[in-house]
């Protein structure tokens, strides 16, 4: 059953919504809570990063159905954990503050960078760690998945910098309030165009390979790939599509309080 591309596609596409608004709920109900929450949340869950550092290792030589589902849910743990210790402020940046008005594109970009330094100069080091532990490997769909999800990042952070149509800043924490003020709001930019042509190439590139695949195990593992790689694409198509996809997690979330003069009626 899970070597099926219509089943793999289907429980890849639980995993992208499911883990993602896991991450945005944890968070959310830790905002409520204070800065000490969100390290608590962060300390609380590093046993996940750590076992998906150790699945990640112990399928390297596993080219089996198994193996690369350990693989790909492997990274999947590290990312998300990374992330969560992103958004909840405790890897971030040396600047946490708003991007004062009327300042040049290059000082815009440096104060960017400056929030966001600590966490992608992590997600780099990681993905050279993973890509030198992989080389040669009989599984490197772990590595792959990791590059996928980094390549879309950057992408990503980059047309936010540059400017989009849609900016969505309803589930960020406190600790991130500061982003959106170094963003741009604007119809499209250069580099969009480049990004969606690079990610719909690497789309058709692992669907070739999964039409090419030879063995159950192949097929399982260019099947994600592709559908993530689908699933970035989506992402970056929703920055200039006006649509609500934050009605996907928004249910998920902590209701926000009530203000003190509705609560007394």
């Amino acid at each position: 059953m899970f070597s099926s591309p219509w089943i793999i596609a289907l429980c890849a596409m639980f995993i992208w919504w499911f883990a993602t608004g896991a991450i945005l709920c944890i968070v959310k109900h830790a905002d409520r809570r204070g800065p000490r929450a969100h390290l608590r949340s962060v300390i609380l869950t590093a046993p996940f990063g750590l076992l998906g550092v150790y699945g990640f290792s112990a399928s390297l030589t596993e080219a089996t159905v198994p193996g690369v589902w350990i693989a790909f849910a492997s990274a999947l743990l590290v990312w998300g954990w990374i992330e969560h210790a992103f958004l909840a402020g405790i890897i971030t940046g040396p600047n946490s503050y708003d991007c004062p008005e009327g300042c040049s594109e290059f000082e815009r970009f440096f104060r960017a960078w400056g929030t966001i330094a600590y966490h992608e100069m992590l997600l780099l080091t990681v993905l050279i760690v993973m890509g030198i532990t992989a080389w040669g490997a009989d599984n490197k769909f772990g590595f792959w998945t990791f590059s996928v999800l980094f390549i879309a990042r950057i992408s990503a952070k980059l047309n936010l910098f540059l400017g989009v149509r849609k900016i969505n800043t309803e589930f960020l924490p406190t600790p991130l309030s500061h982003l959106p003020s170094h963003f741009r709001i604007r119809p499209i930019n250069w580099l969009f165009p480049y990004s969606v042509t690079a990610l719909t190439f690497a789309m058709t590139c692992w669907f070739e390979r999964l039409y090419a695949a030879e063995t159950a195990a192949a097929t399982v593992g260019f099947t994600l790939l592709a559908v993530f790689t689908a699933l970035a694409l989506l992402e970056h198509w929703l920055m200039v599509v006006p649509l609500p996809d934050e009605k996907l997690w928004r249910w998920l979330m902590p209701a926000k309080d009530m203000p003190a003069k509705e609560k007394q009626g």
